[in-house]
């Protein structure tokens, strides 16, 4: 099975996701999305999967949204989405993606969900 984690090494929940998946004798492929931001078109199946819109996939508490947060707030899900690729900070992680759905990993276990 192919596992995709979308993954930040300094955020610590991402951290304990990437080894709860490598417990499980899981070797996700990693993509550190700061470095490699998914395109509007991955993104947007991302959303699919985890049943969000790309409003609720923000995470609010970043200087980056903070600063815009009127203007974003007022867009529609694809100019979101295309923001987000502008603005990968400001994605929540970590996300994991199966052939099985996708996952946030706040609480990292609800990644086995999919896996």
């Amino acid at each position: 099975m192919t596992v995709t984690i979308y993954h930040n090494p300094r955020c610590s929940k991402s951290r304990q996701t990437l080894a709860l998946l490598e417990e499980n004798g899981i070797e996700p492929t990693v993509v550190e999305y700061l470095k490699t931001p998914p395109d509007a078109a991955t993104l947007k199946s991302i959303l699919e999967q985890l049943g969000m819109t790309a409003h609720e996939l923000m995470r609010r508490g970043e200087d980056e949204y903070k600063a815009v947060k009127d203007t974003v707030g007022a867009m529609d899900n694809q100019a979101a989405i295309e923001w987000l690729v502008q603005t990968p900070k400001v994605i929540e992680r970590p996300i994991v993606v199966t052939p099985k759905g996708a996952r946030i990993g706040r609480p990292p276990e609800s990644v086995l969900e999919i896996t």
